[in-house]
């Protein structure tokens, strides 16, 4: 960038990404969920992650949910509790990324959002809309283990965080459940909103890559 563009730049207060239309991610949590999760992307409502159940908006039976749950960011940043890791900088962006964030019926998120994902036995118990569950880790229904997987993967290059799947695993999710209209439909809507995309869902053989 020459130094006149930058000037520029400074003078109207913009950052040097925005002004080249480069990608910008939002920071924010709190605001990116009431304005840009709720208020955009899910203001005509839709059907919940895990269930696949319909709502028409936010209420006490559905609120957001995280694929990659933010107990774990935390403990991989190693940022203390909830309420001081709001005050990383990291952390804040990380819990804003909307490729992350999905609507779940508030029961089912308060059983599974500290768990990791594993492929469970048959002996492991199937609960609730078909989620298997065993100690601490989950196995969601066959019909988004792709893009649970495909989550995880994004989460884990894009912010180096660890994984909390084993990477062959999740690797199979991907092949047996690719991406369906759906799924490329609301990651188009969110590149769109957000302004990057998730290369997993736009080629699912990087997985393999893994």
């Amino acid at each position: 960038m020459k130094p006149a563009q930058l000037a520029l730049i400074i003078a109207i207060g913009l950052t040097p990404a925005l002004a080249t239309g480069q990608n910008t991610r939002f920071s924010d949590p709190d605001t990116t969920i009431r304005e840009q999760f709720w208020g955009t992307l899910y203001s005509e409502g839709g059907t919940t992650f895990f269930c696949d159940t319909p709502f028409t908006s936010k209420g006490f039976l559905v609120s957001e949910g995280y694929i990659y749950p933010l107990i774990h960011v935390r403990n991989a940043l190693h940022c203390g509790t909830p309420r001081q890791c709001e005050k990383d900088e990291r952390y804040r962006q990380i819990a804003s990324d909307l490729h992350n964030i999905v609507p779940v019926r508030s029961r089912v998120e308060m059983r599974r959002r500290n768990a990791k994902y594993e492929q469970l036995t048959a002996a492991a118990p199937l609960g609730e809309c078909g989620i298997r569950e065993q100690t601490q880790f989950i196995e969601p229904p066959a019909r988004i283990k792709g893009n649970v997987a495909r989550a995880v993967a994004y989460m884990v290059t894009t912010y180096d965080l660890p994984w909390i799947g084993a990477p062959s695993v999740l690797r199979n999710w991907s092949e047996l459940d690719p991406p369906d209209a759906n799924e490329r439909a609301r990651h188009n809507r969110i590149v769109g909103i957000q302004g990057n995309d998730n290369p997993f869902v736009l080629d699912p053989r990087r997985m393999e890559q893994l």
